[in-house]
């Protein structure tokens, strides 16, 4: 009996004065947020995610020349059909993007042998380039990162945000397309490391997990778009688990090292060690009953 009434249920047509006004409240137009991101447009995220699986899997594993004839022209057309719903400015043209992407695809692919190299360097757990190739979430976000941001730099709204989101949600990697990453990148383990946008990072340089390259946060975030708010990491710096630094004005110098959970805000100079205060140990006896009396309370 219960199985025919919600049958019933089901099959019913919805009708009604609060449905119908549900249907007014959800196909109406107005000038909110949501209204205004569908008349800009944008691309079907599953959609672009596929186009940037197929561009990264191109560029890291695909060596035969038929193939990648056959891809790259697949990718193109997919392409065309993405950044039709980005709205892109009219003095950029697709088919010139598209050339300048396909372009730089050697030039990446030079910079991921780099970076793969310096996994292999820098962990001694690595066991081969294929592990790191196939297992480290940093390759992972670091390919579409460099794929990404060659997108970023020509203009393409929209898209390059998708792709990073895409590789921070399979990582827990957060690399903001419009980042600047010199050669030889390496993030071990990676899971909470954030990159902001105007970030910018010099060549053989070394992240662990939970280090946070910021900005301050101001009441309006819009009065200061456009601006450099995150910090310059020079070359062969190297940043432990945790750390935050913050200010686009913060340039750590080259060959520092800024130790776990430092919370840096001003520059340091070249050569610097960067070692946050230890927590602080007391050890106390307090009024205790007469069974009790010396026993000893530790706050760390």
């Amino acid at each position: 009996m219960c199985l025919g009434k919600v049958s019933r249920l089901m099959t019913a047509p919805s009708s009604g004065p609060d449905f119908d006004e549900t249907l007014s409240a959800l196909s109406g137009s107005g000038d909110d947020a949501l209204s205004k991101a569908d008349e800009e447009g944008y691309p079907d995220w599953e959609a672009a995610v596929e186009w940037t699986e197929r561009l990264k899997a191109a560029v890291l594993h695909q060596r035969d020349r038929g193939a990648l004839r056959s891809t790259l022209a697949s990718l193109r057309d997919r392409f065309f059909v993405l950044v039709d719903k980005v709205g892109l400015p009219s003095e950029l043209e697709p088919s010139e993007i598209w050339e300048d992407l396909q372009s730089a695809l050697p030039g990446v692919r030079v910079q991921l042998a780099e970076d793969v190299e310096a996994a292999f360097e820098c962990d001694p757990a690595a066991k081969s380039f294929g592990e790191i190739v196939a297992a480290y979430p940093s390759i992972y976000s670091i390919t579409i990162y460099r794929l990404a941001n060659v997108l970023y730099r020509a203009g393409v709204p929209q898209l390059p945000r998708i792709m990073g989101e895409h590789a921070h949600s399979r990582t827990g990697i957060d690399i903001h397309p419009g980042a600047t990453i010199g050669r030889r990148f390496f993030i071990d383990h990676g899971t909470g490391v954030v990159i902001g946008e105007t970030s910018e990072i010099g060549d053989r340089v070394r992240l662990y997990h939970g280090v946070t390259l910021g900005a301050f946060s101001p009441r309006r975030g819009q009065t200061i778009r456009g601006t450099k708010r995150h910090p310059t990491i020079c070359d062969d710096v190297t940043i432990y688990p945790g750390a935050t630094i913050l200010g686009g004005q913060t340039v750590i110098g080259a060959g520092s090292v800024i130790n776990g959970n430092a919370f840096v805000t001003e520059s340091v100079p070249s050569g610097s060690r960067v070692i946050p205060e230890p927590p602080r140990q007391e050890i106390r006896i307090d009024n205790l009953s007469d069974d009790r009396e010396g026993q000893l309370h530790w706050d760390i």
